[in-house]
């Protein structure tokens, strides 16, 4: 941590894709290249050392100003900034010179008691990026198999009948294998068998109702036209959704390899639900660095878990917090949930908030909160999570749980 007095000069940093401006004390326009790099470089050193205030904390921008030397980097939150700019400009002039002019002088009047940003361990910073790209890609995942239900609605409703779980390559080879309602029935009842049981399928429970509804396909099918057009376009989605899906194996192989050799795999893969796919998120997210977050109401503020407080007067309210780690947040809700079912402190929990009438969403937010604050102390620690101690800090402390918690 650089000492705050040391600062004799204080940047704005107004960015963008192709240009950034730039106040420290002179003006400074620089393009985003090899060659503005090196001149903003030489002009850093003239002022070194240097504290910058930028409207981001992360990315190949916040990267290049960590690696400046005499640099020291204070995030503002774009929300923050917006108010700073607006009190220098009440009218509502805008420009990019006078918006990094009231990032610098904010940092250089209120910068005291910012938090620095820290450059972060390189493969927490990958394993970040795999994590948030793996998410965009099941994203996609999503929206093509949404397009290959909406293909098969309109000339294969059978297939859709019988196949619940269209995320599951088997649904896509199937579909693959059998374009057609036509070359269903032409396959025969021995075909149709032969790919449940190559494709593990095969349940005695489901298998005669599937039987069934393959040899009734004949009976309600589209025009010739439409289901030589829509079938090209079924096989075509089938064909991206099987290339998409040995992507995220790969990332999902990659992740699994980094994770374990983070030296906190041990604790965060020992978080009840979290499991192989939000472990690793958790810890991308929340990072190695320890002094990030001073206490747990802090974590859950960045997770988004905490609410809001607003009071004027006699008026009192919360509401959920927005300004958050969105891909935290929604990595702690979907661990929240899971939980419930290792844990049966975590169910009790979100039924009694269930029962003062949370909806299922709050309920989660509320069981998060709880977490996180389990978490951060076990992060603190360096200590996995022990359910025997967990139940003994209950009793000790007297936790109303243990009032609702089945015997």
């Amino acid at each position: 941590m650089s000492d705050w007095k040391q600062f004799k000069h204080f940047a704005g940093f107004d960015w963008a894709s192709r240009s950034h401006q730039v106040v420290i004390v002179d003006d400074l326009l620089f393009e985003n290249s090899a060659a503005g790099w090196e001149l903003w470089r030489q002009k850093a050193r003239e002022f070194a050392p240097l504290a910058v205030c930028v409207e981001t904390s992360e990315g190949v921008l916040v990267e290049r100003l960590l690696q400046t030397e005499g640099c020291a980097v204070y995030p503002i939150n774009p929300k923050a900034g917006k108010a700073y700019c607006t009190r220098k400009a009440p009218s509502g002039v805008k420009t990019d010179f006078r918006d990094a002019w009231a990032f610098a002088d904010a940092l250089r009047v209120d910068g005291r008691g910012w938090k620095q940003l820290q450059p972060a361990d390189p493969l927490v910073a990958e394993l970040r990026l795999l994590c948030r790209d793996e998410l965009a890609l099941i994203e996609e995942r999503t929206a093509l198999v949404n397009q290959l239900r909406t293909a098969l609605k309109e000339y294969y409703p059978v297939v859709l009948e019988a196949f619940e779980d269209w995320t599951a390559p088997s649904s896509w080879s199937f579909v693959e294998r059998f374009p057609t309602p036509t070359a269903l029935a032409k396959a025969g009842k021995r075909q149709w068998e032969k790919f449940m049981h190559a494709h593990r399928l095969y349940r005695p429970e489901t298998a005669p109702q599937r039987l069934a509804l393959f040899a009734q396909v004949l009976e309600f099918t589209a025009g010739d036209s439409i289901t030589a057009a829509k079938s090209r376009l079924a096989q075509t989605r089938v064909r991206q959704l099987l290339l998409l899906q040995r992507e995220l194996d790969a990332y999902r192989e990659k992740i699994e390899s980094l994770f374990a050799s983070h030296p906190d795999h041990d604790l965060f893969g020992s978080l009840p639900g979290a499991g192989a796919k939000l472990a690793p998120r958790l810890l991308a997210e929340i990072g190695q660095d320890r002094t990030a977050f001073e206490n747990a109401q802090a974590l859950q503020c960045y997770a988004g878990s905490a609410p809001i407080s607003f009071q004027s007067g006699q008026r009192h309210k919360t509401r959920m917090r927005r300004g958050c780690n969105t891909t935290l947040r929604a990595t702690v809700h979907l661990w929240a949930d899971l939980s419930r079912k290792k844990c049966s402190w975590a169910q009790v929990y979100y039924k009694a908030a269930r029962n003062r009438g949370k909806t299922h969403a709050c309920a989660l937010r509320c069981l998060g909160q709880r977490w996180l604050k389990i978490l951060w102390k076990m992060w603190q620690t360096g200590s996995p999570y022990n359910a025997e101690l967990h139940a003994q800090n209950q009793l000790a402390h007297g936790s109303w749980l243990l009032q609702l918690k089945p015997s």
